[in-house]
């Protein structure tokens, strides 16, 4: 009877050490992931050059006004 109980933890023990409960992403999970992240990278530099561009036309209407 021992022995059965021995076993039993045993096999648990084994089932709960080998069983992840990490989501696995495939690999085209991870490729669509990194070109959503490039897009969102682009969009944010291209607001910071929008921004910047911006920022310079204002200061040469400024310059020229006085």
């Amino acid at each position: 009877m021992k022995k059965l109980v021995y076993v039993f933890i045993l096999l648990l023990t084994a089932g709960t050490l080998l069983t992840g409960c990490r989501e696995k992403k495939t690999a085209g999970e991870k490729i669509e992931d990194g070109i959503e992240e490039i897009g969102d990278g682009l969009g944010d530099a291209a607001d910071d050059v929008g921004d910047e561009v911006e920022d310079a036309a204002d200061d040469v209407e400024d310059a020229m006004k006085e």
